[in-house]
């Protein structure tokens, strides 16, 4: 389960909560352009664009939870279970793996326009990284700038969705979020009225009252419809300071408090870590669930021509 979101204020800025069970190991990740990236099923890319985020490192690869590349291009994958169906390699398509899929666009487009070119061309093929990381089901959010896009695969096929909000959780497919969000267009951070009878003498005994009805349990579509409704009414001011601080404040309304949300294997699934990037500095900001300090790292503060990660 997780929330990822996009923000804008005088900046572009894109990032998520990853809420799991347990942990992978994940560490912030910076791939220089010289670091070559291998595919399963296409040639490799020797040089590409660089990018940052947050990635479990297997093997000297990264596997990549969400990351903004140095052109600002975002995405991330969000866990996507029972739905999420992916093919066998097609001929004349380029074949990749949905562990492969944030460095392949990220590597290769510089935005939305790239993105959806590449798409074109595009099989999300059924291949395992290795037998300790089996098949994920994903579906993605992919955001720049100008706007985002939902990018799913299920028994229908590949789906590419316009993404208005700038928002994703997880099931059910994009579709049903869209329409659910519908029912709760009358909210807003005002006061109530009365349109249950004007005969009646009916006021309001607390503020907030506008928003009654506003989804407040941690399912996928009540953390679609709450992290819609928090980012469309969040004010801030433009400086970065304050906008990370608000995308925070954000993210914090669709986090998972440990033992309020328990898996079918009896754990507790929480807000394992959350981020936020600037998508034009490419400065990656996070904090995680045991320690609340705001810390960054500087994707530029790197050498990115180098053909090794840095990990942090």
């Amino acid at each position: 389960m997780c929330t990822a979101i996009c923000y804008q204020t005088r900046a572009h800025y894109f990032g998520r909560n990853l809420d799991l069970e347990r942990g992978y190991g994940e560490r912030v990740v910076v791939t220089p352009r010289s670091f070559p990236l291998t595919f399963r099923h296409r040639e490799p890319l020797g040089y590409h664009n660089a990018m940052i985020g947050m990635a479990a490192v297997a093997m000297d690869y990264p596997l990549y939870f969400e990351a903004t590349n140095e052109k600002g291009l975002s995405m991330a994958g969000l866990n996507f279970p029972k739905n999420a169906v992916y093919g066998a390699p097609l001929s004349g398509k380029q074949n990749v793996a949905p562990f492969e899929l944030i460095p392949y666009l990220l590597g290769l487009c510089d935005d939305l326009s790239d993105v959806r070119r590449a798409l074109n061309e595009l099989q999300i093929v059924n291949v395992s990284f290795s037998r300790e990381f089996a098949v994920t089901p994903l579906h993605w959010l992919i955001a720049d700038k100008t706007g985002a896009l939902t990018l799913e695969c299920t028994s229908e096929g590949m789906q590419v969705y316009e993404n208005p909000f700038g928002v994703l959780t997880n099931n059910p497919p994009f579709p049903y979020h869209q329409s659910c969000v519908e029912q709760y267009m009358s909210l807003h951070a005002g006061a109530a009225e009365n349109r249950l009878s004007p005969a009646l003498a009916l006021g309001n005994h607390s503020l907030g009252l506008g928003a009654y009805g506003l989804p407040g349990d941690f399912s996928s579509a009540s953390r679609f419809v709450r992290a819609v409704f928090v980012k469309e009414n969040s004010v801030s001011g433009g400086g970065e300071e304050e906008s990370v601080n608000q995308f925070f404040h954000i993210l914090s309304s669709v986090a998972m408090p440990k033992g309020c949300v328990l898996t079918e294997g009896g754990e507790y699934e929480y807000t394992r870590y959350s981020s936020c990037c600037n998508t034009a500095t490419g400065t990656y900001f996070y904090t995680t669930y045991d320690d609340r300090r705001v810390r960054s790292v500087d994707m530029h503060a790197v050498d990115l021509f180098a053909n090794t990660l840095s990990i942090f």
